[in-house]
């Protein structure tokens, strides 16, 4: 059976204030194009088919177009809901959908009742397991589980569904498939993680380790925005587009999961590999590009001209914080969307504070290492430092004369 695992679509998101519906469009009709030209069987989604809890309409008509241009191009669909999803929203009407071959996992206790389906080799069965928040669903499992099993942690919850599913796979027979949306053990949060990979945790990350996921032929993860090996059966597949800075470079694309006739436990007793994966490449629409330089150098310089119709984050590393920087920038860069300054030099201020330096300098010391300290080391000029004096010699004539 040929699987293309995808995950966290993030229908909706807007990118710095635009909308990305349009580029996720591009996208999608390439992977309809992979469904078709690769005959795919399957495609999955492990979970944040959305990016709110409440999509706009035109997100449901992007979601509704795309499923259908996959079933027409031969695959079934089968995906479950991350942390960004409403899962109430998202698997409305999913039991009359699973008529037509799209199958939406969003309910706890679906876990461990698998979508099956069959190839010329036999079943092969898919659990899928919704993004499961510990506080909101250990009351669920409280008649399964022993008094000393308290589901307090991600990590606890899922070890326990896997349990189930494991359970259920020994009783059934035959390959099996695992989605699951989680921070899983191996991926390096400070690396892997970006601003659009919503807490589950973050800081104190709420880690789940790849041993839980022991058993099923192929775990298909999502959650983190770039691909991901853990295992040669355990991995991320990234998200379909760029959603930040960070993901800059990250490649775009889906994992093509061929699995044949053995199953893993046939696979450990030596009688050859039945999993090959490789992986798919994807369009970017607009690549990120990240660019460093002083304002007219960015402006002007031809080693930029191939980034001019990118995404652009400008970090501006000018002394002086240029005046109405964005608004140049985006003559030559239209798409220019954030911008950042960051000087060269910075002045090293010491362990003094402001407060006790000035306390022994003169008033035109004073106004001098201010406009230093706010010019990030750049000093009064000859017409400032005349005119500072003018003034002050002002101030002084006037307390004299009153």
């Amino acid at each position: 059976m040929r699987i293309l695992h995808t995950s966290d679509w993030h229908i909706g998101r807007t990118f710095h204030t635009h909308s990305t519906l349009d580029h996720l469009r591009i996208v999608l009709d390439a992977l309809v194009d992979v469904v078709r030209d690769r005959s795919i069987d399957v495609v999955v989604v492990a979970g944040d088919v959305f990016d709110s809890a409440m999509p706009s309409a035109d997100s449901y008509l992007l979601l509704s177009t795309a499923l259908r241009e996959i079933r027409q191009a031969g695959a079934q669909i089968i995906m479950t809901s991350g942390n960004h999803d409403s899962a109430t929203r998202l698997g409305f009407q999913s039991e009359w959908a699973g008529l037509a071959g799209i199958h939406v996992i969003t309910r706890p206790e679906q876990v461990a009742t698998p979508v099956t389906l069959t190839d010329e080799h036999g079943p092969v069965h898919f659990y899928g397991i919704p993004f499961l928040e510990p506080a909101l669903v250990r009351h669920l499992y409280s008649t399964e589980t022993r008094p000393e099993q308290v589901l307090k942690t991600h990590e606890q919850v899922l070890t326990f569904v896997m349990e189930r599913i494991r359970a259920d796979i020994l009783v059934r027979g035959g390959r099996s498939v695992v989605l699951a949306h989680c921070f899983a053990a191996g991926v390096a949060p400070a690396k892997e993680a970006t601003d659009v990979e919503r807490d589950i945790t973050a800081g104190g990350l709420d880690l789940v380790p790849v041993s839980v996921f022991e058993g099923p032929d192929y775990v298909a993860l999502g959650h983190i925005h770039g691909r991901a090996r853990l295992e040669d059966r355990v991995r991320y597949s990234g998200a379909p587009l760029h959603y930040s800075f960070a993901e800059a470079g990250k490649p775009r694309g889906a994992w093509q999961v061929d699995l044949g006739p053995a199953g893993s436990g046939q696979q450990k007793q030596g009688q050859g590999s039945e999993l090959e994966i490789e992986w798919v490449a994807l369009p970017v629409p607009r690549r990120l590009s990240v660019l460093t330089g002083e304002l007219e150098e960015l402006l002007t310089a031809d080693r930029f001209t191939e980034f001019e119709e990118d995404w652009v984050s400008a970090v501006l590393t000018d002394q002086v914080r240029p005046l109405d920087g964005m608004r140049a920038l985006q003559k030559r860069f239209p798409h220019c969307v954030a911008l950042e300054h960051r000087p060269a030099v910075v002045m090293d201020t010491g362990s003094e504070s402001y407060a006790e330096r000035i306390n022994r300098q003169t008033d035109p010391d004073i106004v001098a290492g201010f406009l230093s300290f706010v010019r990030n080391g750049v000093g009064e000029t000859e017409f400032e430092r005349d005119l500072v004096a003018e003034l002050l010699a002002a101030g002084e004539l006037k307390e004299v004369t009153q």
